[in-house]
């Protein structure tokens, strides 16, 4: 089954970019981390931070 999970990642810029990711309930945070984390590399803002340890994660 699916659960939604949210990502905060921190951008050069300063900002905080939350991100929905769907995962199984007991996947990997990292996976869940990187799924988030090139979605936010795809688009037009700057550079996400790419230290595990800086993001939040949690599901809803």
């Amino acid at each position: 089954m699916s659960m939604r999970w949210m990502v905060a990642l921190l951008a050069l810029d300063g900002r905080q970019y939350v991100y929905r990711v769907y995962a199984p309930y007991d996947a990997l945070l990292a996976d869940v981390f990187w799924a988030a984390f090139h979605c936010h590399d795809e688009g037009p803002h700057p550079r996400a931070s790419d230290a595990f340890d800086l993001a939040e994660i949690w599901q809803f």
